[in-house]
């Protein structure tokens, strides 16, 4: 996971943020794409930082205690006015931050940042490229894991590009898509690896026991109390921690997790002593989080800090490459090696749609296992909800050309209405980021116009 040895010509980028993961992020993603990152953690030290050394352009975030990107932007121009500045914003923020093009900004990226959208946007601000044929350091999947669809290779792809980094990532996804899978790959990809990894499923432990349960408590602090205990945070350090349903935790607690991703701080349910955590922090969710803001039940400076990166594990559906080779692993684990599929129980497991998705699959598996006692999997060794779907067939070669067009055409028309911008056209399209560049990768292999025009 070394990145390349950096070019002394290579363009030098200051990284203006006050979150150390965010920093951590983008360094090891600029270097490891041939540029010369230089880091500062305020605006104050940005600008002492432009004062004494040449950068070939600045990439700032927008809230920043002290001096705001903004301001940051402004006195910047006035040290060079030719400087290229890049603004990374909240959603929340977008209206000052395209206000703020008037003040010099030639950009803004919005939070969580797409690393494919920022290396873009990099390279044609400084006016450079890495050789399209340049090969990419590809880390070998896990023994446990099963992925063959370009789209699922591509997540797994984008976890190995951050694992090394110190950045908190937030992972999305249906519920039995794989998360924890992904989580545990970031953390055995990671230098973390040798150290504790804690999970936490935040939906099954009541309301009242969770925050003993990540924090910890003192004998005596609630009836029950018997013994002092120590928290999962305290247990994650040095390690990472993953806080799975991360959507189900109180506005109370989340004010509690805010200060941890913060400054790493906590205090143990009735005690007043605070303590230090230096976990990595990874989080899940199945739900919407920026529709749960909105509503008021998430708290916005919480998610902006768990999701320095986002991650989206897509459903089982868009990644029907993954099926049958899924199918082949758990079948295996459950009914051995010599237990094989029959021609009719391939076609059901196609054709099945797996709401449940990954979860889904393996249940069915297990029991296909169980029934066919090591044998041949028939369909009647599988569950009535995966049987229901064998007379459904696949739609025509028209039919599929007919959606394939008509989906090309509201990417290429969403994407020139939101000015080549992905994180808006992925939002206005209700799809991944992920899945978004994927889509447009295959388009511009095919000759269309993807990316804004060249000035």
């Amino acid at each position: 996971m070394s990145g390349k040895p950096i070019d002394p010509a290579a363009p030098r980028i200051l990284i203006v943020d006050d979150d150390a993961g965010q920093r951590s992020l983008l360094t090891t993603f600029l270097e490891r794409n041939g540029h010369h990152p230089l880091v500062a953690d305020s605006g104050e030290a940005a600008l002492k930082l432009l004062a004494s050394a040449p950068v070939s352009m600045m990439i700032s975030d927008v809230r920043m205690p002290g001096m705001t990107g903004l301001e940051t932007l402004r006195r910047a121009r006035q040290l060079h006015p030719t400087l290229p500045v890049l603004l990374v914003t909240a959603y929340a923020d977008i209206r000052e931050a395209v206000g703020a093009m008037r003040d010099g900004a030639v950009n803004y990226l919005s939070k969580p940042i797409d690393l494919d959208e920022l290396l873009r946007t990099v390279e044609q601000i400084t006016g450079t490229q890495a050789p399209a044929a340049a090969p990419r350091d590809e880390q070998p999947l896990p023994a446990n894991v099963v992925a063959v669809s370009p789209l699922m290779r591509a997540v797994f792809h984008d976890a190995a590009l951050i694992a090394p980094s110190e950045s908190r990532v937030l992972i999305t996804g249906e519920s039995g898509a794989g998360k924890e899978v992904l989580a545990d790959a970031i953390h055995g990809w990671s230098p973390r690896a040798k150290g504790p990894l804690v999970k936490v499923n935040c939906a099954a432990i009541p309301e009242t026991l969770l925050e003993s349960e990540l924090f910890g408590h003192e004998k005596g602090a609630f009836t029950g109390a018997h013994q002092s205990r120590t928290g999962r945070f305290e247990e994650a350090d040095g390690g990472t921690i993953f806080l799975d349903e991360i959507s189900e935790m109180s506005p109370q607690l989340q004010a509690k997790l805010l200060r941890v991703t913060q400054e790493g701080r906590f205090r143990r349910v009735g005690s007043g002593k605070e303590l230090q955590t230096n976990a990595r922090i990874l989080a899940a969710t199945n739900r919407n989080l920026e529709t749960l803001i909105k509503e008021g039940r998430f708290r916005e400076d919480l998610f902006y800090r768990l999701a320095v990166v986002e991650l989206d594990v897509p459903p089982l559906r868009e990644r029907r490459e993954d099926i049958l080779p899924l199918a082949a692993h758990f079948i295996a684990q459950f009914g051995g090696d010599k237990t094989r599929f029959g021609p009719a129980v391939i076609e059901c497991l196609e054709r099945c749609a797996w709401p449940g998705n990954v979860r889904e699959l393996r249940n069915a598996m297990e029991r296909a296992a169980l029934l066919s006692r090591g044998g041949v999997v028939l369909p009647e060794h599988l569950p009535t909800r995966v049987r229901a779907n064998e007379g459904a067939g696949p739609a025509s070669s028209s039919e599929a050309q007919r959606l394939e067009e008509i989906e090309r055409d509201a990417i290429l028309q969403t994407l020139k209405r939101h000015d080549f911008n992905r994180t808006e056209t992925a939002r206005t399209l209700a799809i991944s980021r992920r899945a978004l560049t994927y889509k447009i990768q295959r388009l511009r292999e095919l000759g269309f116009p993807v990316d804004p025009p060249v000035a």
